[in-house]
């Protein structure tokens, strides 16, 4: 048999499948609550964030449920049984870093770079959100529209493909459920404001706002999906 790569598994992964394991042996029983966040993290020795990148991919394949303001519950057998496998996505937390630091220079490009016709793409699909905003309606079509439209405007295609590349992750099970949790009108308000300073940058020709204002968006949307699951 061929000898194959060996490929690490992310930091998530393994604290999700040391916790699984203790729900498989019945340590954790069907309905307990786990440990909160911050015992888990001192435990393991690993990080918040890494934690509850662990506790959503639980959650998305069955083995627990978050009910924000109470805490993280073991699901019960039937559920567990019924698990579902993830894709070997990034954690949320990874990805959003990841998008600070290559969108903050795309739009720090695009602030040079950008024809009238891009930013009027940016200004349309700015407007798309918040139509859908006021409608009730998640505006994810129209985040996804603006945050490529300024990779592109960017001027460098190898910057627009990673974009997309992590764009793609952003909308997979992993981010989608952690968003849910705390998908909110307010949140979305934030974010429309905080996308309307992005793009007031770039037209602006102001290269350094452009990559301040994204910065903030990213580390913005970090901190949103930090608040507390519970007690």
């Amino acid at each position: 048999m061929p000898i194959q790569a060996v490929e690490p598994r992310r930091l998530y992964r393994q604290i999700a499948d040391q916790i699984a394991s203790l729900i498989r042996r019945g340590e954790y029983k069907p309905g307990a609550r786990l440990p909160p966040e911050r015992d888990l993290a001192k435990r393991l020795g690993v990080s918040r964030p890494s934690v509850r990148e662990a506790l959503i991919a639980l959650e998305v394949e069955g083995y627990v449920e978050v009910r924000i303001g109470s805490g993280v519950y073991v699901a019960d057998a039937q559920q567990v049984a019924r698990r579902q496998v993830l894709p070997p996505d990034s954690g949320p937390f990874e990805l959003i870093d990841a998008r600070r630091l290559i969108e903050s220079e795309c739009a720090a490009l695009a602030a040079r770079h950008a024809t009238a016709a891009q930013l009027r793409q940016m200004k349309s699909a700015l407007a798309s959100m918040s139509r859908d905003r006021n409608k009730h309606v998640v505006p994810l079509d129209g985040d996804h529209v603006f945050h490529l439209r300024i990779a592109e405007a960017s001027g460098n295609s190898a910057l627009a493909l990673v974009v997309r590349t992590l764009w793609a992750q952003r909308t997979g099970p992993l981010f989608l459920r952690l968003e849910h949790h705390f998908d909110t009108p307010a949140l979305w308000s934030a974010a429309i404001d905080e996308h309307q300073a992005v793009l007031d940058a770039i037209a602006a020709r102001d290269p350094a706002a452009a990559r301040a204002a994204m910065r903030r968006h990213l580390q913005a949307a970090g901190r949103r999906f930090q608040r507390s699951f519970g007690h």
